[in-house]
């Protein structure tokens, strides 16, 4: 369950987001079936794309046909027009879903693309935060009606420089948000490895004192996985059933395998991260095996003044440790010791 003072946390297991987006395809029993296995996998929550043909894309983009390049396929049978009227969620398909969560147990989100869907998500559905995708952090009227809205919200920076985020920011704190979390993201479908940069997770949290995820579009799991380290309050990666099908997002997406390798590995990561205090967990009895003590190099006379070349350093550590051996070396033996005895405090 998304708690947002959970994410004020230093140490908390990372949320980790199934981004379905588009990738039911328009088909709500695909969508379901993609839920089944991203509880299987243990995600905390599924998360959606809400728009509709008038929301998203302007004529232009329509005429040019511009996304369906997109699918890594030249298909030619069916227009961009077509495919976002098939590919939208309703309304009731909405709330349908929604339904289906709260029944498997895991959270229901979605990402609007117009103040319509705000409205859906927060009045009627109820979602415990809003996700904005980085095409919307300059799309400041948008972001002063979700602010309003009083949700914490989740902002990808993908797209974005630090100027855009900046203003982003800015906006939503003037509005009275101050529960926000930052995803790192890069919006290229894949990045290159070069590209992935997840030093920014470092950069956004300390300039910004908010709350940091990872929106990650890599293919495999390395970054999202290595992300953890990196102490993330959040890790949003696009899941499908079958990363052959035709679409926007299935290529880069996870399957079920790589989506429980991140989940197990959000359950254990962030445990091993641990904290800034040393603490040696190790028994006395483990490290005293493991340690060394000073013995006698060669045989050492009652009377003999102790030199360092009569010492050696051996296990176990029940003796003097050789950080001490300045302290032996000059001692008068007290008694004769033999070839690789233990030292002890009482032989000088």
């Amino acid at each position: 369950m998304f708690i947002y003072s959970d994410m004020l946390k230093d140490y908390i297991k990372p949320y980790v987001i199934a981004e379905i987006g588009a990738n039911h395809n328009g088909d709500i029993e695909l969508a379901k079936k993609i839920i089944d296995k991203a509880v299987d996998c243990g995600a905390d929550c599924v998360k959606f794309q809400s728009w509709s043909k008038e929301s998203i894309f302007s004529k232009k983009t329509y005429n040019d046909n511009y996304f369906l390049k997109d699918d890594y396929r030249n298909r030619t049978d069916y227009t961009l027009e077509q495919i976002v009227d098939k590919y939208h969620l309703s309304i009731e398909n909405h709330k349908e879903l929604k339904r289906y969560c709260e029944k498997k147990g895991i959270d229901f989100n979605s990402t609007p693309f117009s103040n319509r869907e705000v409205d859906l998500l927060v009045d009627e559905l109820e979602v415990p935060f809003l996700k904005i995708a980085s095409m919307d952090l300059n799309n400041i009227p948008f972001l002063k009606y979700v602010a309003k809205k009083k949700k914490p919200i989740v902002i990808s920076t993908g797209l974005c420089g630090l100027t855009e985020i900046n203003n982003a920011v800015e906006c939503l704190e003037q509005e009275g948000c101050r529960e926000i979390v930052l995803l790192h993201c890069v919006s290229i479908y894949p990045p290159k490895e070069e590209e992935v940069n997840l030093n920014n997770i470092d950069m956004l949290r300390e300039t910004y004192g908010y709350p940091v995820g990872y929106s990650d579009h890599t293919i495999g799991i390395v970054a999202p996985i290595m992300s953890i380290a990196k102490k993330v309050k959040i890790i949003e990666k696009h899941f499908t059933l079958d990363k052959n099908m035709v679409g926007w997002d299935h290529k880069i997406s996870a399957d079920s395998s790589e989506l429980k390798a991140i989940c197990d590995a959000t359950s254990i990561g962030y445990k091993m991260l641990g904290n800034y205090r040393r603490r040696v967990y190790e028994t006395t009895e483990r490290r005293e095996a493991f340690q060394r003590s000073i013995v006698a190099a060669k045989e050492i006379k009652k009377g003999d003044i102790i030199q360092i070349e009569d010492l050696d350093y051996k296990r176990p550590g029940s003796g003097i440790s050789p950080q001490y051996y300045e302290f032996v070396v000059g001692k008068t033996a007290k008694r004769d010791i033999g070839y690789d005895e233990i030292i002890q405090l009482q032989d000088f």
